[in-house]
């Protein structure tokens, strides 16, 4: 069995984003050389998230609307993790609802996806560097 292990590194100019990440992971398998395998892509900060829809600036927006609503950044003290000097409970929670990782078939060197399927790095708590790893295994 072959293995490729790459980190990219996201650094977002605001505090929540959701950044399409399908190209850099698709020039990793196909760097690979992996024909038949699975592609795990994971973030790496527990305020990050990885998913997989569709590229639609109107469902972005949707999901921004909803996590607020499920999660509001504001007020800071309604958060018992903000007591702790931290202003970031909201992206914990916003993550979970999110998810950690995804891990996509790799079929004939290509991501074998599902009609309008992309993968996604969403960020909650942003203003610095984060990783996400892209681990691909496979003959």
């Amino acid at each position: 069995m072959k293995t490729l292990t790459e980190y990219l590194t996201l650094n977002t100019e605001t505090r929540r984003a959701f950044v399409n990440i399908t190209d850099k992971v698709e020039d990793l398998v196909k760097k690979s050389k992996i024909k038949e395998g699975l592609c795990l892509v994971n973030a790496m900060h527990i305020t990050a998230s990885i998913f997989i829809n569709d590229n639609e600036s109107g469902l972005h927006n949707d999901y921004e609307k909803w996590l607020e609503g499920l999660a509001p950044h504001e007020p800071l003290e309604q958060y018992d993790h903000n007591k702790t000097g931290e202003d970031n409970a909201d992206a914990h929670l916003k993550r979970q609802v999110m998810g950690r990782e995804v891990v996509v078939a790799i079929t004939n060197n290509e991501l074998d996806f599902g009609p309008w399927e992309q993968i996604f790095y969403g960020e909650f708590d942003g203003h610095r560097k984060k990783r996400v790893l892209v681990k691909i295994i496979g003959e």
